[in-house]
């Protein structure tokens, strides 16, 4: 089968304003642990575009780590290409793909760091092979072989041995504040049914309105 003829057909139930919940973040939620439940493999993924120098988009898939009243949260190296852009550009889009439940969820807004204390915090709970690979990665730069990060490993791990590892000046979190998340179900015919909730920052609530698809 070619790429053209490719056909996957959505027979899944619909969505209607009145399954949403008034609050994006509880209504993410309430998906999010569908796709959990339902087997979806990293459910917490997200693809997460910023703009470079030249205003070109530029995307990757991230874990993450936190959601709540505030966004989107995930963690990074602070010298890395995506953390580098959003310094010099503060705004990005977020994409959760879950293709078993033929749903989506984009969002949009700005985008700060988080304090360092909830940085600690959550630098504290990765596995401690993990803490020391964000201290042997120079994240996005050039190196010449895979014994180059192999040896700093194993310099880091030899640092830490017998000790809490702390977390690199270089590695926090971002957080992505929405102004805008869409709520995307695939339905048959390709009519699909779409919901956008945009932020009225002076009246302190969301207006949802049904888009074409």
């Amino acid at each position: 089968m070619t790429l053209r003829d490719r056909r996957v057909q959505y027979e899944t139930a619909g969505l209607d304003l009145a399954d949403l919940d008034r609050d994006p973040i509880v209504q993410w939620h309430a998906w999010y642990d569908q796709a959990a439940s339902a087997g979806v493999a990293e459910p917490n993924a997200m693809t997460v575009s910023t703009l470079d120098e030249d205003m070109a988009p530029d995307s990757r898939v991230v874990l993450a780590r936190g959601v709540d009243h505030r966004g989107f949260i995930f963690y990074t190296n602070y010298d890395s290409a995506k953390s580098q852009q959003l310094v010099k550009n503060p705004v990005a889009s977020a994409v959760f793909a879950w293709l078993d439940l033929h749903r989506q969820v984009r969002v949009r807004g700005s985008v700060q760091r988080v304090a360092d204390q909830e940085s600690d915090e959550y630098f504290a709970s990765r596995p401690r092979e993990s803490q020391i690979g964000a201290w042997a990665s120079p994240q996005s730069q050039v190196i010449s072989d895979r014994d180059f990060l192999e040896q700093r490993f194993a310099e880091f791990r030899a640092k830490f041995n017998d000790q809490s590892v702390p977390r690199p000046p270089y590695w926090g979190g971002w957080l992505l504040v929405p102004s805008a998340i869409e709520f995307w179900q695939g339905r048959p015919s390709r009519l699909h049914d779409r919901f956008v909730y945009t932020s009225e920052k002076s009246a302190q609530q969301w207006q949802i309105q049904r888009l074409a698809p």
